[in-house]
């Protein structure tokens, strides 16, 4: 788990094609490894990757075909937003986040008012349902509030903190974002299929599914 608080910027410095895979050698930056170790979890752009190689400033994640059709921006060097998993003693300074992508959005909009951006974004129609006003939602890694919501763009307020310490502020129309949606949306409609599922309904597609 994940509270979308960027740590670092680091860099992709290698995406070295395994097969349909990728294995990344990632710069950590400033980012503090003396507390990581093999097998850990780091969020790189949003995506939960496994550390498999590690050092004092870099450490290496192996991407599987199915993470890079999920995804954006692993495939090639570039700077990313950079994030250790969360300690069950740390301050929840974002909003809980797993890590697993939930669609690819792109950015329509990103300009400045006053001090601050407004960017905007067109999700996937299919987890727009699951985006709200004041609610809380991932991009790139980055916890952010949505401000507004009209079909399937939403748009949030940027202030120049968060473009100084994380990699939002090399956006621009066309490109596209990694997406998590607050857990919480996806619960509750999950409790309300439920009440309207019959008996055993769940268990039976599941079993068709792995016919």
């Amino acid at each position: 788990m994940f509270t979308g608080i960027i740590q670092s910027v680091g860099a992709i410095r290698q995406a070295t094609p395994i097969g349909a895979d990728i294995q990344l050698a990632i710069a950590t930056h400033k980012l503090d490894m003396s507390d990581v170790q093999l097998g850990d979890s780091i969020a790189v752009n949003g995506v939960c990757l496994t550390v498999i190689n590690l050092g004092t400033n870099h450490f290496d994640a192996h991407v599987s075909h199915e993470t890079l059709s999920v995804t954006v921006g692993l495939d090639k060097p570039h700077p990313v937003n950079l994030e250790k998993a969360l300690r069950l003693s740390d301050r929840l300074g974002g909003h809980l986040v797993s890590g697993h992508v939930d669609g690819v959005g792109e950015v329509v909009n990103f300009e400045q008012f006053g001090d601050c951006w407004r960017l905007d974004i067109r999700a996937p129609h299919s987890i727009s349902k699951y985006i709200a006003v004041k609610g809380s939602i991932c991009v790139n890694g980055v916890s952010l509030t949505v401000n507004s919501i009209a079909n399937d763009i939403f748009s949030i307020n940027l202030i120049p903190h968060t473009l100084e310490h994380t990699t939002l502020q090399s956006l621009a129309s066309g490109h596209r974002v990694n997406l998590e949606v607050d857990q919480i949306a996806r619960y509750v409609e999950r409790m309300t299929l439920w009440e309207t599922e019959k008996p055993g309904e769940s268990e039976s597609k599941e079993q068709n599914h792995h016919d």
